[in-house]
Parts: C-alpha cells; sequence; structure tokens
C-alpha cells in the first residue's frame, strides 16, 4: 500500500501529466516562438554547437540556452519531431505541480497541497506554457523548485495526521532562512540555471520573492487597531521597507552565497558564448531583449495597469471563478498575522512581486507572470480547502457563487467561440460545444453546495477542469491546428523542384523555415548585414550587390519566393518574364493572402538563368 503522501504525489502528477501530454505533438509548430525555439535547437544539434544559439542561419539573441538544451536532448533521444520540441516544457510543466504540491503541503496541509498542484495544472495560461516549445515552463520550474527548497530548508514536515490547521514548525527556531550552506547554495544553484532559462529574472524575482517574505515575517509585531485607517495602512506597506530593517533583511539571506552559487551555473556559458559571437550575444540579449522591454513597448505588445490582473483573470481559468473569495480570504487571513498563515505571506508576495514588476515594464504579454501561477494555485488550494472543513474566514456562499460563475462562462463560450471560429476556423464552429463541460459542472457544483456536499462538488469541478483542459489543447488545438498554412506553399514548392530555395519578400514566419529544413533568404535586405546568408549555390559574386532583388534570386534554378498578394504591387515590373504565382493560401488568422512566386517549368540551363539575371540587373529596384 502506498503512503498518503504518496498517494497524494502520484494523483497530481497524474492530474498533470493528462493535460500536458495527451496530443502533445498533434498539432504542428505554432507560429512565432515556437519553430523558434524548435529550429535553434535543431540548427544547434546539426553543427553539434553547445554554446552559439542560431535560427534561420543567424545568431538569436532572444532567449538564453536552456530550452535549447533540453531539446537537443529530446531530439538526439526521439529525433526531430513536434512532440520532442515540446516534451522539456511537459516535463517541466509537472514537476512545477509537483514542487507546488510540496509547498502547499508543508505550509498549508496536505489537502491543500493537492488541491493548489490541480488548480495550478488545469489552469490555462499554465497549461499553454506546459504545452508550447517556450521557455516559460522551465522558468516556471526554476521559480517553483528554488522556493521549494527554501521551503523545505526553513520548514519541517508536516506528517499525515497532524492537524489540518497546525502552524508550519520552522528548522531552526527564529529563523526564517535556511541555516544549512547546502541548503541555500542549492536554492541560489537553482536559482542559476533560472538565469539559463530566461536571464536575469530568473534569480532576481524569485529572490525578491523570498526578501519580501523575509521582511514582512521578521517584522516584530505591533498592535493592530479594530479599524483600518489610511495612516494605518500606509504605514503597514513602510514597514517592512524601513532601512535599518531592509538591510539586515538583505544580508540574512546570503547575498554572497547568492552570487557565487548562480554565477557558479550561468556564467560558464555566458563566457562561452560572448567570446564565441564576439560579444554579439551579450549586446543582444541584455541591451535589446531586457533593457528594450522594460524601458519601451516592444513590437506592440504594451498594456495599461489592469493589463495581468486582467490576463490573470483568463489564465487561470477555471479557478479564477473563486478570484473575488480567494482574495478576501488572503486579506482577512493576513491581517490576523498568525503564525499558520505565513504560507498566505509567502503565496501573495510570490504573486504581488510578479505583479509589481511586469506592471513597471513597459512591454506586457500575458507570459511574463506566468511564474506566479504556483503562488495564485497554492491561494486557491488553501481558500477551498477551508471552505471543504467549513473552516473558511468568509461567507460559505462564496463558494457557491463562483460554480456560477463557472456556469455562466461555460454558457458563454458556446456563444463566443462559435462566432470567432466562423471567421477564423471556418468549418469548427463545433468547438463551442466544449462550453459545455464548465456549463454542466458548474451547475453540477451549485446543487452539491446547496445541499453541504462541499469535498464532492470540489472533487466535481477538479475533475471538469481536467477535462475542460484537456478537451481544450488535445482536440481545440488539433482543430484550429488544420487551419494552419505554413506547409501549403512548402509543399507547392517541392512540386516544382527537388531541391526548392526559398525567399521571402516582406514576409516570413518562422515555421516556414522549420518545417523547410533550411534557411530562408529575406528579401530585400542589404548584402553587409551581420549574419548574411546566401541560399543560392551558383550565385555570382560579381551581382553580390543584386541581391535583395526578388527577381534576381529567381533567376536561379529551383528559386521561389513567398509573400503576400498585398505585395504584388510593389513587385510590378521588376520579375524575370515566366514568373508567376504557382501557389496561393489564406495566412493564417491574418486577413491576407500568401503566395509562392516562381517559375512553373524551372530555366534548365545557365545560360538562361543568365538572361533572366541580365534583364533584371538592367532595371531599376527601389
Amino acid at each position: 500500500m502506498l503512503a498518503p503522501r504518496m498517494k497524494q504525489a502520484v494523483l497530481v502528477a497524474l492530474v498533470a501529466v493528462i493535460v500536458m501530454f495527451t496530443n502533445l505533438g498533434g498539432p504542428r509548430l505554432w507560429d512565432r516562438d515556437e519553430p523558434r525555439n524548435a529550429g535553434c535547437a535543431k540548427e544547434m544539434l546539426e553543427r553539434w554547437d553547445w554554446v552559439v544559439p542560431t535560427f534561420n542561419g543567424r545568431l538569436r539573441t532572444h532567449k538564453p540556452v536552456l530550452l535549447y538544451w533540453g531539446i537537443m536532448l529530446s531530439y538526439g533521444v526521439l529525433g526531430v519531431s513536434e512532440f520532442a520540441a515540446r516534451l522539456p516544457s511537459a516535463l517541466a510543466a509537472v514537476g512545477s505541480v509537483l514542487c507546488t504540491w510540496f509547498i502547499g503541503r508543508r505550509l498549508f496541509s496536505p489537502e491543500a497541497g493537492v488541491w493548489g498542484a490541480i488548480a495550478l495544472a488545469t489552469s490555462l495560461m499554465f497549461g499553454v506554457a506546459g504545452r508550447a516549445a517556450t521557455p516559460d515552463s522551465v522558468l516556471i520550474l526554476c521559480t517553483t523548485l528554488a522556493i521549494a527548497i527554501y521551503v523545505g530548508g526553513t520548514f519541517r514536515p508536516r506528517f499525515d495526521g497532524a492537524p489540518d490547521d497546525l502552524a508550519p514548525q520552522l528548522v531552526t527556531p527564529g529563523h526564517y532562512f535556511p541555516q544549512s550552506w547546502p541548503v541555500a547554495i542549492a536554492m541560489y544553484g537553482v536559482m542559476g540555471v533560472g538565469i539559463l532559462a530566461k536571464g536575469p529574472v530568473g534569480l532576481v524575482l524569485p529572490t525578491a520573492i523570498i526578501g519580501m517574505f523575509l521582511l514582512i515575517a521578521r517584522l516584530p509585531a505591533v498592535e493592530m487597531g479594530s479599524r483600518l485607517t489610511l495612516s494605518g495602512v500606509l504605514l503597514g506597506i513602510l514597514r517592512p521597507f524601513e532601512p535599518v530593517h531592509f538591510l539586515k533583511t538583505c544580508w540574512y539571506m546570503r547575498p554572497l552565497t547568492a552570487i557565487f552559487a548562480a554565477a557558479a551555473v550561468a556564467v560558464p556559458w555566458y563566457w562561452a558564448v560572448g567570446l564565441a559571437t564576439e560579444g554579439d550575444f551579450i549586446e543582444g540579449f541584455f541591451f535589446e531583449h531586457h533593457v528594450g522591454r522594460a524601458t519601451s513597448s516592444m513590437e506592440n505588445h504594451s498594456g495599461g495597469p489592469l493589463f495581468y490582473p486582467v490576463a490573470m483573470l483568463a489564465g487561470f481559468f477555471p479557478w479564477s471563478v473563486f478570484a473575488v473569495p480567494i482574495i478576501l480570504e488572503t486579506a482577512v487571513l493576513l491581517r490576523r498575522r498568525e503564525n499558520r498563515n505565513v504560507g498566505y505571506i509567502l503565496a501573495a508576495c510570490w504573486v504581488l512581486v510578479f505583479l509589481g514588476a511586469f506592471t513597471i515594464a513597459r512591454t506586457k504579454l500575458p507570459s511574463y507572470i506566468t511564474p506566479c501561477y504556483p503562488g495564485l494555485a497554492l491561494l486557491a488550494g488553501a481558500y477551498v480547502d477551508r471552505w471543504s472543513r467549513d473552516r473558511s474566514a468568509i461567507a460559505r456562499w462564496w463558494m457557491a457563487g463562483g460554480y456560477g460563475v463557472l456556469a455562466f462562462a461555460g454558457a458563454g463560450f458556446m456563444v463566443a467561440v462559435p462566432l470567432v471560429a466562423e471567421k477564423y476556423l471556418p468549418g469548427d464552429e463545433w468547438l463551442g460545444l466544449l462550453g459545455l463541460t464548465p456549463l454542466a459542472v458548474g451547475v453540477a457544483c451549485v446543487g452539491l453546495a446547496l445541499v453541504q456536499n462541499y469535498k464532492a462538488s470540489l472533487g466535481v469541478f477538479a475533475a471538469g477542469a481536467t477535462i475542460f483542459a484537456t478537451l481544450l489543447f488535445a482536440v481545440g488545438a488539433q482543430r484550429a491546428d488544420h487551419h494552419q498554412t505554413s506547409h501549403v506553399l512548402l509543399r507547392a514548392a517541392r512540386e516544382h523542384a527537388d531541391q526548392p530555395r526559398l525567399a521571402t519578400y516582406r514576409v516570413l514566419e518562422p515555421s516556414w523555415v522549420f518545417y523547410a529544413g533550411e534557411p530562408i533568404t529575406e528579401l530585400p535586405r542589404r548584402p553587409r548585414d551581420k549574419g548574411q546568408t546566401y541560399v543560392a549555390s551558383d550565385v555570382d559574386v560579381s551581382r553580390v550587390e543584386m541581391a535583395d532583388q526578388p527577381g534576381w534570386f529567381l533567376g536561379h534554378s529551383g528559386s521561389f519566393v513567398i509573400t503576400t498578394r498585398n505585395r504584388l504591387d510593389e513587385l510590378a515590373g521588376h520579375l524575370p518574364t515566366g514568373v508567376e504565382i504557382l501557389a496561393e493560401t489564406p495566412r493564417f488568422l491574418r486577413d491576407d493572402q500568401l503566395v509562392l512566386l516562381g517559375y512553373r517549368d524551372q530555366p534548365e540551363s545557365v545560360a538562361a538563368r543568365r538572361k533572366a539575371l541580365d534583364a533584371i540587373s538592367r532595371k531599376s529596384w527601389r
């Protein structure tokens, strides 16, 4: 017989595996980040280069190397495929769920840990991260594992049979930070791995979470008035940042250990890639993709102060239907300042640090705050556990209200999805029927709550959340994939040439590069651009200055240009005689058409190609 805690671990891991792995490799890679990351790992593996990341033959400075290493290992074992590209993220997601269960079990109760882990595994944005070939899931694991190590080194284990409301016990009385050097080194070492996953945020933000918790937990207790006043609220906010207390807490966290442990893990690769690229990677990664994203809105990814709260309501669905009671419950318990509520302080710090940091940053994307979802899940798990035992600090009907919101959201899903699918996914309007799951679950849970069968209602809710997330990712994403068009033009090019050479004019989707299996030339571009690669093998060196011209490129045997129908007018008069539209397809989720330009019958001789080149070289090209 398995011990109760092993049964819990198996249960939460099973839920995570079902959500993350069901039809994981079914849909093709989604533009734009997935094929970039998967293609970068493929190019590195082909060169057997574990240092310099490249995509489409050019240096890729967007992300560090950890995800690429994971995908390269996966390719080496399973071969190049969508499943292999996404496998590291899915495994990291399962690890994050187990770490969340561990933290919840130790700081709240065994049941709260289970509910929190299931909430995390079945929340939509976490599922997106865990099923995508992006570094988000790996960063979530590094952050969650570092905090799990901190919790494990600071608080004693909670044994089966212990009272549910037993306050967490410190390993070393009076100390809210691990007093064991190996534990501190392991914690900061994992943060160093996070630096390899996504940069300095892998160290800065987990340290800030723990630091904020310590600033609050180590404050001397003060008598709280029965009435809240503005001055009292402001004093409570500012007390943790009193200079002496702040500096003592910073030193208490062993900053030298943090620097050396994280640097020992992360610096060797950054040093190596800096040397190999003559500093180009360091400049692009730190200054463009970190300083630039923090100080300006890049790629039109902007938003106001409510951007992330709204994103969390959508991303943490279906558990976000309890957002209001979770906030109220957490606020009430935090105000009591009881020792048993330290878990709420840590989870709240986890959420608020990420919200604050990325609300200040100018570039905003919903995925940026997914590493705080384990903190959200812990708060959700603690609330539903207390409610199921009739120990909630707020009115019981709040939970039933959340069930009602779930039913309403399911009905809204059934109406909204067919309307959207009619435009973007024609023929798949039936996907709105997936909303039947939250609708039916919400109605059933309201009924169970009204007859006070609380634990049964939570069981139905968790099962429904698992089913809905699995169907949405495994079935909904697969149906949406049928409307992707990345393969249509590539297949048409291969029908006209055994080894087609591809270029694009004013449009390039990373999935084309990945599925073409070779670099694609972007036109127009300057010949002296860094990292330029000429695709045509019979390029005349004396004509390199003409490489900006699509007509020049098309003059080479087996060459094709992909562009949009809106750009065809720009090419009029600049293409060789005989070039025509070979294939055309709608652009996925865009109001545009993609076209493939080339010769229906490819030029058979060098003389014919030279004649075409001479004709185009006499024309001016803007």
